[in-house]
């Protein structure tokens, strides 16, 4: 596979998403199995689990604006908390939606 042909969504993980996900395959999906190798509890990796997923779907969302999808990225990286994501967003609409109103 060339660089040119890597998906968006695998460009956008960081190194320690793409080893979760090589030790998941590598265990045909046992959630119990990666818990195992991580030292965690069931509950941690559904978790990671579930976070990743949100990653690839916020990647996937071609129609979604550019500055949303950042600032959820950063939340579900733990860059920000997920309050202050959504203070971000409620913001940037009211602000959009001013801009519009005075066009």
């Amino acid at each position: 596979m060339t660089i040119k042909s890597v998906p968006e969504w695998m460009i956008n993980l960081d190194e320690e998403d793409v080893t979760f996900i090589k030790k998941f395959i590598l265990q045909s999906g046992s959630l119990k199995q990666i818990a195992s190798i991580y030292q965690v509890t069931y509950p941690t990796v559904r978790l990671r689990l579930d976070r990743l997923i949100q990653k690839i779907q916020i990647t996937e969302r071609e129609d979604q604006d550019p500055f949303i999808s950042l600032v959820k990225r950063l939340a579900i990286n733990d860059k920000i908390d997920f309050e202050t994501a959504k203070l971000l967003v409620n913001e940037y609409h009211k602000s959009k939606d001013k801009g519009e109103r005075e066009l």
